[in-house]
């Protein structure tokens, strides 16, 4: 029996024909996790920065244990860094967040009429009717975690159930960072003392590191490669003649 059933929104904005998108086919990953960004992140950062290390080191005519001693010296330093800020930034941002929401179930809390008229209005500019927005909004709000839930997705942007982890986000950091430092010593940790050994293994990561990170976000494999190999290139070749010029200087 065919039915004339509107479509109702849901607390993103969108229109599901039955309520609800567990027919649609499809799914999306992720993207508001609290782990990826600073994973990616951390690997390409410990990466750089340690290949850029042991390049000035041995560019200005460090020894073998010297290198190593500042390799690992850098990785711990830079990994133990990365969790901090990682941590310190995903709470702040939880903490803006949290304050925002608290004004907002205040406001429904005080002017619920107000606000179900505001939600009704949001409705309409997504091209809902304005009979739909009205009676959408008005059961909506006979929820108040309901409606606090659409309001923060609406007017914030945000989800206030499924905020980041600072935890998650530290420890991914500190892990991805760790990593991706380690690479340009192996040859050295291997009794492989030589720089372009240490220079080759880091290209080689960026290379893999980039490629798969724009695969990731369904871009071409050679253009994040390239990217990520010219960046890397970029600082250790200018630490690497920082060195050469230091290690002149000095000798």
């Amino acid at each position: 029996m065919a039915t004339d059933q509107q479509p109702v929104p849901d607390p993103r904005g969108q229109a599901h024909p039955h309520g609800h998108g567990s027919g649609s086919g499809h799914h999306h990953r992720d993207v508001s996790g609290g782990w990826l960004r600073p994973a990616v992140f951390g690997a390409m950062d410990g990466l750089v920065t340690n290949v850029s290390l042991i390049a000035g080191v041995g560019g200005g005519g460090g020894s073998a244990h010297t290198i190593v001693l500042t390799g690992l010296a850098g990785l711990a330093a830079g990994a133990f860094s990365m969790a901090a800020g990682e941590f310190v930034s995903v709470s702040s941002q939880n903490e803006l967040v949290q304050a925002e929401v608290n004004k907002e179930r205040h406001e429904l809390e005080h002017n619920a009429a107000f606000e179900q008229a505001e939600l009704a209005s949001m409705f309409r500019a997504r091209g809902v009717s304005a009979a739909t927005a009205r009676q959408a909004a008005a059961e909506i709000s006979q929820d108040p975690d309901k409606a606090l839930a659409v309001h923060a997705l609406e007017e914030l942007g945000v989800n206030p159930g499924e905020l980041p982890s600072p935890v998650v986000a530290a420890g991914a950091s500190l892990a991805a960072f760790a990593v991706g430092a380690l690479i340009p010593l192996l040859p050295y940790l291997a009794g492989l003392h030589l720089l372009w050994a240490s220079l080759g293994l880091a290209a080689v990561a960026a290379i893999a590191g980039g490629g798969m990170v724009a695969r990731l976000t369904e871009r071409p494999f050679w253009r994040g490669a390239l990217r990520q190999l010219v960046l890397g290139a970029c600082a250790a070749g200018i630490t690497y003649l920082i060195g050469l010029l230091v290690g002149h200087v000095t000798g």
